[in-house]
């Protein structure tokens, strides 16, 4: 059973080593997203002042326009799903890590409890031994 055991932890230990620098990369990117995402609407912020203000200042022609697509509550939606990556990726990573550690718990609970029942025993020997020999 011990070894079942430890070829799950290995296989799990070895998953996490090579997922890792993929989730790692996962981040950064999904960092550098945000941050476009960021000032894509900060753009648009701009764009739509300079359009009001049109009558003062000579109208900014830059490129694609953004602006036009629909968008609702994209920032909030970013984020909520930039929260459930960092939930996500720490879950992946915190759960062999997790299960190891209660195995390695459990069987030193389980060596405890042995060395006791163990103990109990010798005395319940010795106990008989005087009673024989009373």
């Amino acid at each position: 059973m011990k070894v079942k055991i430890l070829n799950v932890l290995t296989v799990c230990l070895v998953t996490l080593i090579v997922i890792s620098p993929a989730m790692v990369v996962l981040r950064v990117v999904w960092e550098k997203h945000g941050e476009l995402v960021k000032a894509q609407n900060l753009t648009c912020e701009v764009n739509k002042i300079n359009e009001v203000n049109q009558a003062w200042y000579p109208p900014v022609t830059a490129g694609i326009n953004n602006c036009d697509r629909y968008i609702v509550n994209q920032p909030l939606t970013t984020d909520y799903i930039y929260k459930l990556a960092i939930i996500l990726q720490w879950f992946i990573l915190l759960t062999p890590v997790c299960i190891g550690l209660g195995i390695l718990v459990y069987d030193r609970y389980l060596a405890h409890r042995a060395a006791v029942y163990q103990e109990q025993v010798e005395m319940l020997e010795r106990l008989w031994r005087q009673s024989i020999e009373q």
